[in-house]
Formats: structure tokens, sequence, C-alpha cells
């Protein structure tokens, strides 16, 4: 059996990495895309012989239009629905509509895993023998240190950055710099906390306020600082009992 998927988000880019992600998994197609709410809407509504029946949206929440909140109240019988957005603001909303998950942007492959593992799970699909679904060998992204990766938004396109080569995450106010071994640091506009939701909580620990640092690249620490390629960055006072457990436990 296959989840036959419609996707719904004024912004391509968004469109493109649920797409990629999707082309990735057994047991997921996309068999539509709307750049708006009332796009959707048509497309649930259609009843041709051609047309083809959507188990699972992608919503994007703030569009123009008609939001997606909006208009997921506005369908009697909807299909399961994973949110895809970049505001917290809707949580309580998703869980008034009874959604599947709630995706908050940029989102990460292994994220989007487990949200897609609930879908499966619950339609008890006979293909799927594991809790996540099964890969593609030619088209596999595996969750292993060596190449797994996340997607982030910098100059008006999703760049792909590959965890193992975070060297550490600093705070810029409004923005974060990420800096990696593979050249340039990448600069976006999103909170360092929202970053450190997304990491691998065993390869990343958060040493600051404004500064996360991968476990693999400290070369050197004191209770009060963090040797990383070449770098020292402080240890928060109130990070140092936690920063401590972690690195004697590594």
């Amino acid at each position: 059996m296959t989840l036959r998927c419609l996707l719904v988000d004024d912004e391509p880019p968004a469109l493109e990495v649920i797409e990629s992600y999707i082309e990735m998994i057994d047991g997921l197609e996309v068999v539509g895309k709307c750049s708006n709410a009332v796009q959707a809407f048509s497309r649930l509504q259609e009843t041709s012989a051609d047309s083809v029946p959507v188990d699972l949206i992608f919503l994007d929440i703030k569009m123009p239009k008609l939001l997606g909140t909006d208009f997921l109240r506005s369908l009697r019988q909807p299909p399961k629905v994973i949110f895809t957005t970049a505001y917290r603001d809707y949580a309580l909303d998703g869980y008034e509509l009874d959604i599947v998950d709630y995706l908050l942007k940029p989102i990460s492959f292994e994220r989007f895993l487990r949200a897609v593992s609930k879908v499966m799970k619950t339609e008890t699909i006979a293909s799927v023998s594991s809790p996540l679904p099964a890969l593609p060998t030619d088209k596999t992204v595996s969750l292993t240190p060596s190449n797994a990766f996340l997607y982030f938004r910098a100059d008006r396109k999703m760049v792909k950055v590959f965890t193992h080569e975070i060297v550490y995450v600093e705070s810029l106010k409004d923005y974060v710099k990420i800096v990696t071994t593979a050249g340039k640091p990448l600069i976006v506009k999103q909170s360092i906390t929202s970053v450190e939701a997304m990491l691998p909580e065993d390869d990343f620990v958060r040493i600051h306020r404004s500064f996360i640092v991968a476990l693999d690249k400290i070369r050197a620490y004191t209770p009060t600082h963090i040797d990383i390629e070449g770098l020292e960055l402080p240890i928060g006072r109130l990070y140092q009992k936690d920063v401590g457990r972690v690195l004697k436990s590594d």
C-alpha cells in the first residue's frame, strides 16, 4: 500500500525539500503540489475518474488567501495532515485539529521520518516491518553521522548542511552562524534554541546561551572553556554542570 501525498506550501523551496524526502521513502508518493490552500481545496474536491485520492497532506499554515488551519477546518472528512511551518504559534490549533505531527522549518530528514512513521503505523501498511519506513537503496539518505544532514534557509534557498561537518553554532541575536569544516560559515535567521532542537543530542552540546558545539570537534576543555578546532569558546555558568557531565561520559 502507498500513501498518496498532497504538498501545500507557498514557498517553492519548501515544496522541493518535502518532495525530495518523499522520493527517498518506499510507501509514499506525491500526487499533487499546491501553492495555497484554495488550490488544495479544489484538488480535494476533484471527483473525475482520473483524479487520485489523497491519503496525507503536508500543509503549511501561513499562506496567502487562506490559512492552512482555516482550510483544514473547512474539510468535513480531511485526510491525515502533517503541518509544515516556520511558526510555533499554531501548535494548539494542530492539537485541536487532530493532526498527525507538527514540523518546524527547516525540517530535518530524521524529524520528517519520525512524523511519517506515525502515519504508517496508523495505516498498518504491510510493507513496513519497522517503526521507520524503508529507504530505497539507490536514493538512500542514511542517518548515520557520516551523511546525516539538515536544510537551512539562507540567501533565499534551502542549503544542505551535513551534521558531521558542523563545528559549532553561534547565536547572533535574531540569527545564528553555523561554522562547518566545509568552508564559509552559514548565516541563518533562526534562534539558536530551534537549531539545538534539530541537532542530534548525542553529537552536540549547548555550552553557553550563545554557543552549541560538536562533541567530536572538541580538542580540550576546562571548567570554563572549550577548545574546539583551535578556538576557545566560553562555557556559561548555568551550563557548566551539564557540560561537565556530557564531556565525562563522552
